[in-house]
């Protein structure tokens, strides 16, 4: 049975999203603070983590950003109100998964929670190496040979999908859902402006290409290409 902490101060809305998740046949358990959310989430095996940005004690962010610092690589799903795009980059950088704004339907939080249960840690997979460039989930490291490359969170998953996939083409509607986690709430045109920023990080400083754009039908990423 997967296990879920629930970290939301709100004790009515906490409680509702508990019954909703437990109604799908998972153990729940929640908290009303940061600082016994980050405990639990330390001391317990959860499988994911349905965290609140708002949290008295210490905030969902920091939550995170500290979990993720302490090798904890659950996956965590941010609940918000706040809806500036910029946002989003701060929600990912800190280190979670994935975020849902509020209002949101159950069927969409339970929707996310079984995506991330799929996913499962990073900290279960090993170092993914294509030729000299090797990526590492649960160290969240980067490098081509032996130089580093800082990437954000989204950058991240997003090297770590086309890595998985190695030589194989993945659509922009495959990987909305596999990186941004639902296709229905991003604009596909998002994917193509990532593809540049890795672009920008993993080939061209090196001299390489390769992330491929193949017109119509996606994008790859294929062994080293000199440019």
């Amino acid at each position: 049975m997967a296990r879920i902490l629930v970290v939301e101060d709100e004790v009515r809305l906490a409680s509702a999203l508990a019954r909703g998740l437990e109604s799908r046949g998972w153990d729940v358990t929640v908290a009303h603070d940061g600082h016994t959310g980050y405990r639990l989430a330390k001391q317990a095996d959860f499988d994911v983590l349905v965290l609140d940005v708002m949290l008295p004690g210490t905030s969902g962010l920091d939550v995170c950003r500290r979990l993720r610092a302490e090798d904890v690589w659950t996956p965590i799903l941010v609940l918000t109100a706040m809806d500036a795009e910029s946002f989003e980059a701060d929600v990912l950088d800190s280190g979670a998964d994935d975020y849902l704004r509020k209002p949101f339907s159950y069927q969409v939080l339970v929707a996310r929670c079984g995506a991330l249960l799929r996913r499962g840690p990073a900290a279960q997979a090993a170092e993914i190496r294509i030729d000299d460039l090797a990526l590492h989930p649960a160290m969240r490291t980067v490098r081509r040979g032996d130089v580093p490359i800082e990437l954000t969170r989204r950058e991240f998953a997003l090297l770590e999908y086309l890595m998985r996939n190695a030589g194989q083409v993945r659509s922009k509607e495959e990987i909305l859902e596999h990186v941004w986690g639902s296709s229905s709430h991003h604009d596909p045109n998002v994917v193509e402006v990532y593809i540049g920023y890795l672009r920008r990080k993993v080939d061209q400083p090196f001299s390489t290409s390769t992330v491929r754009t193949l017109r119509g039908r996606g994008y790859l990423l294929e062994a080293r290409r000199a440019s």
